[in-house]
């Protein structure tokens, strides 16, 4: 953070305090990363919890044997030698895609067990400097949770990450990119429900052929409100089952499958071959190009896969994968293809017809099942992915609820919740058929897939460091099969897929104007921020009555006196006795620990009574009814003058012997201080880093107390008594606290200038104004109380 340069001649401990308070330590911090490692697991944990990854991680992938063949051949089909080709775009699809791209490859580039877009974003600007908020500070790569890596200078990772640093436009575009992917991927949370659960329930009509599109269509809906509407239960209630069930699902199309191909024609086999895909273009050529389409949703879920990669171990999931879904895939795809070749005009409902009659109802009752499940997975990750992009400054502030107490990433957002529902139902009623919609979901998963390929390009280079040729290896073969099936998908644009483009031109115009308003009040609360020197020159009262309390300014700004106190202070006769900058940052990590969250330092002499604090969170930290975020800043303040008032008697001294002043100034140079609370507990962690020659100061102790977080005593190696130092501003911190605290937020109104273009005065007068409406206040999400609340108003041009 900066400091401010107060008596600069006679630079003592209060020096050393200010410019390193915010530095992390080599010895500490390395301890402290030790916490992060990934764990390690036993055979049989691991091998539970791949069996419980079956039912979060699979489930839409697992479904897509309900409407592939339906979708790839809606009609009658006319040469058997088609349906083998297309089984071999299947099987090589699901090798190339699912189990070598995503299963051994893009899992691997977590975000410490996070996954989705954004995490490859946050990933990424950790090891170059393309992340476009502009409040990011040095102490944030300081953080346990904050990896990079340092490249030699002529090093092909070098040179890349300067060319990705060296323009504003690339840092943009690469933004956009992140934002396309992000809004497709809400687009598959909208149609993944509803193609699978459309598909589920159309088992109806095979039975009963009396019963029409519309019965099954409103079948679909019934079940679809009642999924949407047990979404605040969360999964953690529920979720005990959805392993066994997608479990049981995947045995019992596996085995249909194997039956089928026993049963019907296992001269489907040869689809294994891959020349029958080159003999399939060639017969079909644009109709067979067009039906990519249908077959590419065989790989549906596959980015599912990846956003809810949270919940487990790398290992686990690649075990599930490669044991029990691929294989079952493969048999159950080999056996409709078997039935579709001695049954040529029921290709469009193959999977219930290929099931043994004596099974029928309790395998669609259990594909129902499955289909809920999969439409489960599907909003979750689109919940997941609303948060990082929330915490990103990329999109509007909205209520998040955490459902469990025991695994973070199970969240509920109330508001996107009711619009997926609105949409998804829409979608269902709207086209009443799996064809449009197939259309529509394939163009949604087919635009993530290669926003992830395009993503990790860059991640390969400069998070792995990996050889250039393994790059082109990897590019080569993804963009071999996702960019015919994009081509394929943009002839279905008429017939259905124009509702994802849709979908995500909201969500991108909602985003990408937030993200512009974030951005445009940082730079005017940057540009119009008073001089230090100017505070300075008030005098400790600031001229104003300082009244007893505390007055927490809130603020974007990591250094400097924000605009909203000057204009505070010039319009109000009186301020508080103490007075604290507030800045809440989130940062491009998945999360920031507790012992490592707040910042404090002091502005300006003792006597002013002036702080900063930073709160510094990451995109999977959350904020619950339960925190007491005053309680927080003011034990993060009290440590913090405590800790300070200890290391004022360590200050450079002509009476000191040669040796001592040896001693005190390597000290001086190496000493960081980390102030930080766990957060509600009372549970305090100080770390000090002592280098060079040995110090007086032996160690710093912490312990319990029920006032200002913690405790500390200092033990001198002179065999002096413990004491107590900062009495007498605790006690003042105290007595300030018991008069009143007040949070002063900035309430500023963003309007475009006279002369802009009537799109900047639609986007900023209108749009942002209406997101800013309508999203929640800070006030909101920190739970501060509607009496201790101030804010100030003013209004800015862009």
């Amino acid at each position: 953070m900066a400091s401010v340069p107060v008596n600069v001649e006679n630079k003592g401990s209060m020096w050393d305090l200010d410019h390193n308070l915010d530095q992390s330590m080599d010895e500490e911090a390395g301890k402290l990363r030790n916490m992060y490692q990934e764990k390690k697991f036993s055979a049989s944990l691991v091998l539970r919890l791949a069996f419980q990854s079956l039912g979060v991680v699979f489930g839409d992938l697992g479904t897509s044997p309900l409407y592939v063949f339906h979708n790839t051949f809606p009609s009658r089909v006319e040469d058997l030698e088609d349906v083998v080709g297309a089984l071999s775009l299947i099987i090589y699809s699901l090798t190339l895609i699912p189990l070598l791209k995503y299963v051994f490859v893009v899992l691997r580039a977590n975000d410490n067990g996070q996954g989705g877009t954004f995490a490859l974003y946050s990933l990424l600007c950790r090891h170059a400097k393309i992340i476009t908020l502009p409040n990011q500070h040095r102490t944030d790569e300081q953080l346990t949770t904050y990896s990079r890596h340092t490249y030699d200078e002529g090093s092909l990772a070098a040179k890349v990450k300067k060319w990705l640093e060296a323009h504003a436009y690339k840092k943009n575009a690469i933004l956009f990119l992140v934002l396309i992917g992000t809004c497709m991927a809400i687009g598959d949370g909208i149609l993944t429900p509803a193609i699978s659960v459309l598909s589920a329930s159309g088992g109806i009509k095979v039975e009963d052929p009396n019963i029409t599109n519309e019965v099954s269509t409103i079948v679909a809906v019934v079940i679809l409100v009642g999924l949407f509407s047990i979404q605040h239960y969360g999964t953690n209630k529920v979720g005990w089952l959805f392993a066994p069930v997608v479990f049981l699902w995947f045995l019992l199309i596996g085995a249909i499958g194997a039956l089928n191909i026993w049963k019907y024609d296992n001269s489907v086999l040869k689809a294994y071959n891959p020349v029958f895909i080159f003999r399939y273009f060639r017969r079909g050529k644009r109709d067979s190009w067009i039906s990519l389409g249908g077959i590419m949703l065989s790989i549906t879920g596959t980015e599912a896969l990846f956003a809810d990669l949270s919940y487990f171990p790398v290992l686990s999931i690649q075990i599930a994968f490669t044991l029990v879904v691929f294989p079952c895939l493969l048999l159950a795809y080999t056996g409709q293809a078997a039935y579709i070749v001695s049954n040529k005009g029921q290709a469009f409902d193959a999977f219930y017809r290929s099931i043994p009659d004596g099974i029928y109802w309790p395998m669609f009752i259990i594909a129902t099942a499955a289909a809920v499940i999969a439409s489960q997975a599907t909003i979750s990750a689109t919940f997941s992915i609303i948060k990082q992009a929330l915490a990103l400054g990329c999109f509007p502030r909205v209520k998040v609820v955490h459902t469990s107490k025991n695994f973070l990433g199970q969240i509920y957002i109330p508001d996107i919740n009711w619009v997926l529902m609105i949409l998804c139902i829409a979608v269902t009623a709207g086209f009443k058929n799996q064809s449009q919609i197939g259309n529509a979901y394939g163009t949604a998963v087919v635009t993530v897939m290669l926003v992830t390929t395009f993503l990790m390009i860059p991640i390969m280079l400069l998070v792995w460091r990996s050889h250039w040729i393994l790059v082109f290896i990897f590019t080569g073969l993804s963009l071999l099969v996702e960019l015919p099936y994009f081509s394929a998908m943009l002839f279905k644009i008429g017939q259905g897929g124009w509702v994802p483009l849709v979908i995500a031109a909201a969500f991108l115009a909602i985003m990408y104007i937030w993200h512009y308003g974030t951005v445009k009040r940082f730079e005017f609360e940057s540009h119009s921020r008073v001089p230090m020197a100017w505070i300075l020159g008030l005098g400790p009262s600031l001229g104003l009555v300082r009244v007893p309390g505390i007055g927490f300014v809130y603020t974007e700004l990591t250094n400097g006196v924000p605009h909203i106190f000057s204009h505070f202070i010039t319009n109000l006769p009186a301020i508080h006795s103490v007075v604290v900058f507030v800045c809440v940052r989130y940062l491009p990590v998945h999360t920031v620990p507790m012992e490592e969250r707040v910042l404090v330092k002091r502005i300006g002499p003792k006597n002013f009574h002036i702080f900063r604090c930073v709160a510094r969170y990451g995109y999977k930290d959350h904020h619950t009814k339960d925190d007491d975020f005053e309680k927080l800043l003011f034990d993060s303040l009290c440590l913090f003058v405590r800790l300070e008032s200890m290391m004022e008697g360590y200050s450079d001294s002509d009476e000191y012997s040669t040796y001592e002043q040896q001693t005190r100034k390597s000290m001086k140079k190496s000493i960081d201080l980390l102030v930080t609370v766990v957060g509600g507990s009372g549970n305090t962690l100080f770390s000090t880093l002592e280098s060079g020659a040995s110090s007086s100061l032996d160690s710093i102790i912490p312990s319990q107390s029920t006032q200002c977080g913690s405790s500390l005593m200092m033990r001198c190696s002179g065999g002096q008594t413990s004491q107590r130092p900062g009495e007498e501003e605790l006690e003042f911190l105290n007595r300030c606290k018991e008069a009143g605290v007040v949070h002063i937020l900035g309430n500023t109104i963003v309007r475009a200038q006279r002369d802009s273009g009537i799109v900047k005065r639609i986007a900023v007068n209108y749009i942002y104004a209406f997101l800013r409406r309508i999203c929640r206040e800070n006030s909101v999400m920190f739970n501060v109380p509607h009496e201790s609340l101030l804010n100030v108003g003013q209004i800015f041009h862009v």
